[in-house]
């Protein structure tokens, strides 16, 4: 029997300004996609509140206050936001992907969530590298986000963004037998050529790693841009770089990619297209050469300290915290570890 899944990428715009504005456009985007019988849904880079698109216009020297106005919108983990979302996955049985500006305390991250379909979040993963000018907004990430996952909809695994032009971050997926591939781009920037870079690099992955891919962009209304951007002249930076779709492991668009405007992107995926190009070429599998080249990963979250005394090794932060008031997250789950969130 052929086993097929039903996906959605959704290409929406932003409450600017409001965490709560855009959690509930989350909520009614998945509640809409429901009704469409959607069992997998994939959100843009960051989306909650905001991608930091004042960071690629602004020079550091002026940015301190949209900066701040981020900091407040930002969200925790567990936090109200992380709770509805856990909620509406739930309720409608649906693995939902959600790019989100997370803060632990006096640091952003770029995270992207993953929920089961039961609710349980299942990953909290922070893009690893921040690109260029995101650097002066984001912390790095670690090793340890780099899984693939089993959800209710398959083997399942993101990238956020230019990540994808980290080729070992992309085979680390590959090695782990990923069967979706969760992409997430800001889109509304540089024009139609990061349409076109978006294009080429998701249709790669979906070839050399035999998975579909789902990718979400956001996407900027005009009066979101003149806000955002009061010069014209500069606002022209700040539109195109939309191509939200689904790809198969082929390499070929399942639906109409939507260029602009908000829309969601439906497709089934059927996963005999899987084995089907594996067939010809498994990058991880027969097409390896692992007597040649081989992939290291350090998947250790960070530590910023390590306590010692004189007649005890050493004591780990996760430890520390554990034996006092405070506790450190639990890693996040693995088919051998117990999932961050209790389900709600």
């Amino acid at each position: 029997m052929l086993r097929t899944v039903k996906a959605a990428a959704v290409q929406i715009s932003p409450v600017l300004y409001s965490r709560e504005g855009t959690t509930e456009k989350v909520l009614s985007a998945i509640a809409d996609a429901a009704k469409e019988g959607v069992q997998l849904i994939v959100f843009p880079e960051t989306f909650i509140p905001y991608y930091p698109y004042f960071s690629f216009i602004q020079p550091p020297v002026l940015m301190g206050k949209e900066h701040m106005r981020l900091y407040e919108q930002a969200v925790e983990v567990p936090s109200p936001v992380t709770e509805a979302v856990s909620k509406a996955a739930k309720a409608n049985n649906m693995v939902v992907v959600l790019g989100v500006n997370e803060r632990d305390v006096g640091s952003l991250y770029n995270t992207q969530l993953i929920f089961d379909g039961d609710g349980t979040l299942l990953l909290k993963r922070r893009k690893i590298t921040p690109t260029y000018h995101e650097r002066m907004v984001w912390g790095q990430g670690d090793g340890s986000g780099l899984k693939v996952l089993d959800t209710a909809v398959g083997r399942l695994g993101a990238l956020a963004c230019w990540e994808h032009y980290n080729p070992l971050a992309r085979y680390s997926l590959m090695a782990q037998q990923e069967q979706i591939h969760c992409a997430q781009f800001p889109g509304s920037m540089v024009g139609q050529i990061f349409a076109d870079q978006t294009e080429v690099t998701i249709r790669h992955h979906a070839l050399e790693a035999g998975c579909f891919v789902v990718n979400s962009t956001g996407w900027l209304t005009p009066e979101q841009i003149a806000e955002i951007c009061p010069e014209e002249k500069l606002q022209r930076v700040l539109t195109g770089g939309c191509y939200t779709t689904i790809i198969s492991p082929e390499g070929v668009p399942l639906c109409e990619p939507i260029t602009e405007g908000e829309g969601m992107a439906i497709a089934e995926l059927d996963f005999s297209l899987i084995t089907k190009r594996k067939r010809m070429m498994d990058s991880v599998g027969h097409y390896s050469r692992p007597d040649l080249l081989q992939l290291q990963v350090n998947s250790d979250r960070y530590n910023v300290w390590q306590q010692t005394t004189a007649n005890s090794p050493l004591i780990s932060e996760q430890e520390h915290f554990a034996n006092g008031k405070s506790v450190m997250p639990e890693s996040p789950k693995t088919n051998n570890q117990q999932p961050m969130t209790n389900k709600q």
